[in-house]
């Protein structure tokens, strides 16, 4: 569970911040760098592959709390495959991404899951698959509806983006920031009140924001 902290009382309640970690899966040159790049700059590069991770950061200033992603964007080449795993440890969410123009990208994308499954408990994690480059729409080799279908019978999110035109991509970082909050209410309303833990930041100098 992400870290919870009560930086003071308002007339509407305590307004909460998180922390959460969000990975991205997937093959070399799906565009995994892309995404998090236009994400969190707003701007578009064709990154070269990544080497082991890369780390981002982003907050959001949501009415319902305060919401800091430590975004993860590991390495798609087969050789980092074996480490990946430590970078993804105590993940909240993952983005599991392929290319739409590569169907080998989506089997690539569904081994990833697999993995995934053995690291997490069932409902532990936030997974949502990511079919990027729709700005290639006339090569596409995966349809929505194939992304749609296995989705569905997997119990992820999904949806379609493009790094590259900007299209859906804060879109689908903001479904898993929605589902993890809406897990959050969920637990929290499923304790007692002696089992919920604040952190007073006024007492503690605990900083909510990355400067």
């Amino acid at each position: 569970m992400a870290l919870t902290v009560i930086p003071g009382a308002s007339s509407e309640g305590p307004r909460p911040s998180y922390i959460y970690k969000v990975v991205l899966l997937g093959s070399k040159s799906v565009g995994k760098s892309s995404l998090a790049y236009r994400y969190v700059r707003n701007d578009f590069r064709d990154l070269l592959s990544t080497v082991g991770c890369s780390f981002f950061t982003q907050t959001l200033n949501l009415d319902e709390a305060t919401v800091k992603l430590e975004i993860w964007d590991t390495a798609g080449q087969e050789k980092y495959q074996s480490v990946c795993h430590l970078y993804y440890r105590d993940a909240h969410t993952a983005l599991l991404v392929y290319d739409i123009t590569d169907k080998q990208t989506l089997s690539r994308a569904k081994m990833w899951l697999e993995d995934l499954e053995k690291k997490f408990l069932p409902n532990e994690i936030v997974v949502a698959l990511v079919g990027n480059k729709t700005d290639l729409a006339a090569e596409r080799e995966v349809t929505t509806e194939e992304g749609e279908e296995f989705a569905r019978t997997k119990g992820l999110l999904f949806m379609e983006t493009s790094a590259k035109s900007n299209y859906q991509v804060n879109n689908v970082f903001m479904a898993v920031v929605q589902e993890l909050l809406r897990r959050e209410k969920e637990k929290a309303s499923n304790l007692p009140p002696q089992g919920r833990l604040t952190v007073d930041l006024r007492a503690s100098g605990v900083r909510t924001r990355c400067c």
